[in-house]
């Protein structure tokens, strides 16, 4: 019997030429899948009720949830017990559905305090009812140029220094100079103003010599040096102060730990540094635990933990930068040398702590600069 076709009517596909739109559609299916799958960026695919309807490999390594447990949740659930992480997303997708598309840098704080930042671009409907997210790991691109930013304003600050430590000292050796030929003829009432004026003059020399410190670093001859004695060295010349602040030590040596290539007066020099800061940070007294430990990637951690007041996060953020610190009487200047003499040993300072609950700065030094993946 044949089949009967009025005119205006659709020929019948073939029967081959069917398959093949079948398996051309699956082919580019699986096309798209393997390139979701492998993209070395995390992928995310989510609906107008911000549910995760499906998300790649790299998505679920960096979130750090299976897939499995992802999918169906929505997008801001693996931080619900970060607030501001939660509320930094949900402004995100506020901002995509209002305009369509949108850019986000968002700083996550991982179990071990390190910081983490993810760059997060999305889409609104790539396909009827489906929002696409593209987001990456850019933590080390973020250090980066945090690096280059301080190496900038320390170039600008030692040519700086050099010009005011030069300026200061002239005038400086003068007035000493004066000060001690006046030092026998100080009646016994004006003893104590005599005492303030030569104790201030001390300080400005120390404060010059911090600005030379900057200006012309010393040349560092790295050596193989035992860090145990080298911190050892540093508490025994700061017991005297301890003393005078009602601070005790506390120190826990592993005498096993290996020998560290470093030039160790410049280590000592940081470790004066943070041991100092702690110490006039507890007016009223209390503890400083040192600590020194081999960690993993052939690393040794010295940490310093106090008993003072804290620090805020927002001063947290600020520690290292030029002129600024937490003390009344302070420079920054110190804590600025120290974080850069750390920094040509290819190491790194990491600080933790609450207000009200003190503060523990750890100082991480690889055993061999040329093992070094810091």
């Amino acid at each position: 019997m044949e089949m009967q076709l009025n005119q205006g009517d659709a020929l019948p596909l073939d029967i081959s030429e069917l398959k093949k739109r079948k398996t051309d559609l699956r082919e580019s299916e699986q096309k798209y899948r393997r390139i979701f799958e492998d993209s070395i960026d995390g992928l995310i695919l989510w609906d107008n009720q911000h549910r995760i309807v499906d998300i790649n490999c790299a998505a679920e390594k960096m979130i750090g949830i299976s897939r499995e447990k992802l999918i169906g949740k929505q997008i801001y659930d693996p931080y619900s017990h970060q607030e501001k992480n939660k509320q930094e997303i949900l402004k995100h997708i506020e901002h995509v559905l209002n305009n369509g598309h949108g850019n986000s840098t968002i700083m996550f704080d991982k179990e071990d305090g390190k910081k983490q930042y993810f760059e997060y671009s999305s889409k609104l409907e790539i396909v009827e009812g489906l929002n696409f997210t593209v987001f990456k790991d850019v933590s080390e691109k973020v250090e980066m140029q945090e690096h280059l930013r301080k190496s900038d304003t320390l170039n600008v600050i030692g040519e700086l220094a050099a010009g005011i430590a030069h300026e200061i000292r002239n005038p400086m050796t003068a007035l000493k100079g004066f000060i001690q030929l006046l030092e026998g003829n100080i009646t016994k009432e004006h003893s104590m103003y005599y005492q303030v004026i030569t104790t201030e003059l001390a300080r400005i020399d120390s404060i010059i010599n911090e600005f030379l410190a900057l200006a012309k670093p010393q040349a560092i001859r790295f050596q193989e040096k035992d860090i145990n004695q080298i911190m050892k060295e540093t508490v025994d010349l700061l017991n005297a102060q301890a003393v005078l602040y009602n601070v005790q030590f506390f120190t826990n040596y592993d005498e096993q730990l290996p020998l560290v290539f470093c030039e160790p007066n410049q280590l000592k020099k940081v470790f004066i540094n943070l041991i100092k800061n702690a110490i006039e940070g507890m007016p009223s007294g209390g503890n400083i635990t040192i600590t020194l430990q081999k960690v993993e990637n052939q690393q040794i951690q010295i940490s310093i933990k106090d008993d003072g007041t804290g620090i805020s996060k927002e001063k947290i953020k600020k520690l290292g930068e030029p002129f600024y610190t937490t003390k009344e009487r302070g420079t920054g200047l110190g804590l600025m040398v120290s974080y850069r003499i750390i920094d040509e040993h290819k190491g790194n300072i990491r600080v933790e702590s609450e207000e009200g609950k003190g503060a523990i700065f750890y100082i991480t030094l690889p055993i061999n600069l040329n093992n070094s993946n810091l």
